[in-house]
């Protein structure tokens, strides 16, 4: 099988379509497009996801930590606890791991969420460090946010700009000398790291109108609004044109020969709301730039573009091509 997720078809006939729900507390069941769960306790809703980072070589505590927050925030819930899990191949130092363990909890302090358990593990069934967290949330609003809510007419937002991990990802892949990236966009494609978070703009879109959310992990933004089409069942609309793309991604998946449009970019979040460009100047004033890009239709799943171009459900993220 191909390196990456698996293809939405895959996933349904070898996992999905094997599960069994009988549980009364499980308020929401695992379905292409949706992240999370929700289990009903005695005092309220606790909603969950977990999430693995396998590709990045650098920033790994701080994308273990926000991944994990990002899906919970696109489900409307505030982050409150992470599991974490570390499998370290026989070649790590203690160097290396204490530094990844103050990056994990300094990204914990910054995302006001706590490490509340998880597991440590030298293994030769890894060559470099994975983690994968479970995160712990409760909803801020009356009801869960989930890509499934999107409607017909609906606004289709996409904050901050396509490939921001990706980009991340590709710009470490660089030699020293390089004549791909200036000094100065090899500096900004790095800060790119502190926007790997969609916490803030989550939060606020559940108080704010947001119908459905979903962050933009693998796949990138062609896979994400396929899965919010799937998911919702009805078709997207989008003006390629309008989605934000920092110059130096641009120029990083050109000398890299791949679609900045299917690259990994935790960070950005697509938002189906009645009224984007009111979400988008709230965005602002908190500090996040957004666009909208699109807006959905009426009929079966489908994501084309105002050209009439028909996108293919997702397949491999573009970075494993690297």
């Amino acid at each position: 099988m191909r390196t990456g997720k698996l293809t939405n078809e895959q996933l349904d006939e070898l996992i999905l379509s094997k599960l069994r729900h009988t549980r009364r507390e499980v308020v929401c069941a695992p379905s292409v497009g949706v992240d999370c769960t929700a289990v009903a306790l005695h005092k309220g809703l606790a909603v969950l996801s977990c999430d693995p980072i396998t590709a990045a070589e650098t920033g790994i505590g701080r994308l273990t930590v926000n991944v994990s927050c990002n899906d919970a925030a696109a489900s409307g819930a505030e982050p409150i606890g992470l599991m974490v899990t570390f499998l370290l191949p026989p070649s790590v130092t203690e160097e290396e791991v204490g530094s990844l363990m103050d990056e994990l909890v300094e990204a914990a302090a910054a995302a006001n969420v706590d490490i509340i358990g998880g597991h440590t593990e030298i293994t030769p069934a890894v060559t470099r460090i994975v983690t994968c967290a479970t995160v712990i949330a409760q909803p801020v609003g009356d009801a869960l946010i989930t890509p499934k809510g999107m409607r017909p007419g609906d606004d289709i937002v996409l904050t901050k700009h396509a490939g921001l991990e990706g980009a991340i990802i590709l710009a470490d892949k660089l030699p020293e000398e390089n004549d791909v990236l200036t000094d100065a966009e090899l500096s900004q494609v790095r800060s790119f790291a502190e926007l790997t978070t969609v916490v803030k703009e989550g939060l606020y879109s559940a108080r704010h109108g947001a119908t459905a959310m979903h962050d933009v992990t693998e796949g990138g933004v062609f896979g994400a609004l396929w899965e919010m089409s799937a998911a919702s069942n009805c078709g997207i609309e989008f003006d390629r044109s309008l989605i934000p793309v920092h110059p130096a991604t641009l120029k990083l998946c050109s000398h890299y020969g791949i679609d900045v449009y299917k690259l990994i970019s935790s960070g950005s979040m697509l938002i189906a709301c009645p009224d984007g460009k009111k979400l988008c100047r709230g965005l602002k004033r908190l500090g996040v730039s957004a666009a909208v890009i699109g807006r959905a239709t009426a009929g079966a799943a489908s994501v084309t573009d105002t050209n009439g171009n028909t996108v293919a459900p997702p397949e491999a993220d573009e970075i494993y091509k690297v």
